[in-house]
């Protein structure tokens, strides 16, 4: 059953964003304007990432660049939230912001962990295609109880996150979190679980929509992608990354 009253645990799917309109049009959303506003958008944020990355790797200091595309990308996706219709004018400076920040935790792991970067991308990406192909074989099932599984464990994980950032701001460590003991890595590894079936959901209700909304809610499908594909390169990094520490 639904959990806090939604249906997704990606903000940009839940029931609010997809409620019905009130105006019609004969251009309905497909899956291959998602499909081209999603590879433009990666475009984007791989332009943006190597930008950083190749300022960090030039002796520029780059700790604005990620903070700041970090803090633009959160009031992005406040904004899309709030008011969906603004997703096609704001998803550019999104993936922007969110390249800037992508390029510069991935230059800091590349330069103690040499080649850490392209060994997450290479996970996401193969995790991308292989939860594609579960969903269209139906051999894991988008069941209401799956749903509400997922729904409730990204809920806690963010919490535990948003949590963390408040204590490391008050410099209070959060082992758990931001160490590399096993639980620190159990915990990481249950995030990139939880993230990976999150792309299942994702593709269950942009299949629900496709040819029913209007062709402007692909802006709306293509950040929900994004968020989900973020969030679990991000995860999938922090993962490498503590198992080199460790090993």
């Amino acid at each position: 059953m639904p959990v806090f009253g939604l249906r997704t645990s990606n903000p940009a799917f839940n029931r609010y964003f997809w409620k019905k309109q009130r105006t019609y049009t004969k251009r309905k959303m497909s899956i291959n304007g998602i499909i081209l506003k999603s590879f433009v958008m990666l475009t984007l944020v791989l332009i943006a990432a190597t930008y950083t990355w190749n300022l960090f790797f030039s002796g520029v200091a780059i700790k604005w660049y990620t903070a700041i595309g970090m803090f633009i990308a959160i009031i992005c996706s406040l904004f899309i939230s709030f008011k969906h219709s603004a997703a096609k004018y704001l998803l550019p400076i999104y993936a922007v912001a969110k390249g800037l920040f992508l390029g510069g935790i991935s230059a800091y792991a590349h330069k103690r962990f040499p080649n850490l970067p392209f060994q997450a991308i290479a996970v996401t990406i193969t995790t991308f295609f292989m939860m594609l192909f579960l969903y269209r074989l139906k051999l894991i099932r988008v069941t209401r109880e799956f749903r509400a599984i997922i729904i409730t464990a990204s809920a806690t994980i963010f919490l535990f996150y948003f949590i963390g950032w408040i204590l490391w701001f008050l410099k209070i460590d959060v082992p758990i979190l931001w160490g590399t003991s096993w639980f620190a890595i159990g915990f990481n590894v249950v995030a990139a679980i939880v993230a990976s079936f999150s792309l299942l959901l994702d593709f269950y209700y942009i299949d629900r929509q496709v040819g029913r909304y209007p062709k402007d809610r692909e802006w709306l499908a293509t950040w929900g992608l994004l968020i989900t594909l973020i969030w679990l390169y991000v995860e999938v990094l922090r993962l490498l990354k503590k198992l080199a520490i460790r090993f």
